[in-house]
């Protein structure tokens, strides 16, 4: 993803159409319904690092990264407000191997569309590499039937002018056995399912898929 730093670090310097401040309803039932406890966590992508803050608010031990400066500088900001201790880095999610630690849980919401299919591979290796025995990862992005930019089918989508985002923004939407067949010899699949997912306010259809080590 270092191609879009420089759209991300403007984006968040400017206002993001996508930061939602309120945890999605499937992280809540996870942890809930207690198929997640409170123990490590890496929040890929944390953005402005409201879903981050959530979970430590529920006594989990999290640690946020994100490729954008700008928004590690916000979600700082925004735990240090309520008083809240998380380990939050500026980091590519391409050097996901260069952690040098281990979680239980790791998750990433409406982040794997912003990375491109042959970066995939090695991305999930690189999650399967940092969790736990048993450790469970939650992975949730744009669907190829989602009717962005009037279109609905196309996986390689650029992001037109007078869009939210900026123009030129290359985003991969997947069909449901694309991630399958992404994740099934990594992960024992618990979960998979397409769902509503919300992002900047906007409905969206979304691949699910909540899993454990294998």
């Amino acid at each position: 993803m270092s191609d879009d730093k420089e759209i991300f670090e403007k984006v968040y310097e400017e206002g993001t159409p996508w930061t939602e401040s309120k945890p999605p309803k499937e992280l809540v039932h996870l942890i809930e319904s207690e198929k997640i406890k409170p123990c490590k966590v890496l929040d890929v992508g944390c953005g402005e690092g409201f879903y981050a803050i959530y979970l430590a608010s529920k006594g989990f031990d999290v640690t946020g990264i994100d490729i954008s400066e700008n928004a590690i500088k916000l979600a700082k900001e925004n735990a240090a407000k309520q008083g809240i201790k998380i380990k939050f880095m500026t980091m590519d999610v391409a050097d996901l191997d260069k952690i040098n630690d281990e979680f239980d849980f790791v998750f990433e919401w409406a982040i794997l569309h912003h990375i491109m299919p042959e970066q995939r591979q090695k991305y999930v290796e690189n999650i399967e590499g940092i969790l736990n025995k048993k450790g469970k990862y939650l992975s949730v992005c744009f669907n190829d039937q989602n009717p962005d930019f009037g279109v609905k089918g196309k996986k390689l989508r650029i992001v037109p002018e007078g869009a939210k985002m900026p123009a030129g923004t290359r985003m991969y939407y997947s069909s449901f056995e694309e991630m399958k067949q992404l994740f099934e010899p990594h992960f024992y699949i618990i979960e998979a399912k397409l769902i509503k997912m919300t992002a900047g306010k906007k409905e969206h259809i979304g691949n699910y898929f909540f899993m454990e080590k294998s």
